[in-house]
């Protein structure tokens, strides 16, 4: 056999390989993805305060000389800012003292000091 004739077989076996999975895939059918519950059985309240920002977001140039805008961002700004707006555990504390109750072993970054006891 000659390399001409082996190139041509070789060509003929591909292109037939590719019209066989082109049309597999034509034919299989798409399946529609698994809906998982998502533990949620009731609807939140609507916040009007989510309304009017998408809609100050939805004019563009124009949000910041609506009145209606300033005030929907002033009050976003002092529900976000207000203090106690967002949970105590992700604020780092503000000095490095130990709680009531809680040895050194038991908080981390915070190396245990020697009692008297231990340092004799």
């Amino acid at each position: 056999m000659d390399g001409k004739l082996l190139a041509r077989i070789g060509a003929v076996v591909f292109v037939a390989v590719a019209i066989t999975a082109t049309a597999i895939e034509m034919t299989r059918k798409e399946a529609t993805p698994e809906r998982w519950p998502s533990g949620r059985t009731v609807e939140a309240p609507a916040d009007p305060l989510r309304d009017a920002l998408i809609r100050c977001q939805a004019l563009g140039e124009e949000g910041p000389r609506d009145p209606e805008c300033r005030l929907a961002w002033a009050e976003n700004r002092r529900r976000f800012l207000a203090p106690g707006a967002r949970p105590l555990e992700r604020l780092p504390q503000s000095s490095p003292t130990r709680p009531e109750g809680l040895t050194p072993q038991a908080q981390p970054g915070i190396a245990p000091t020697p009692t008297d006891k231990e340092a004799r």
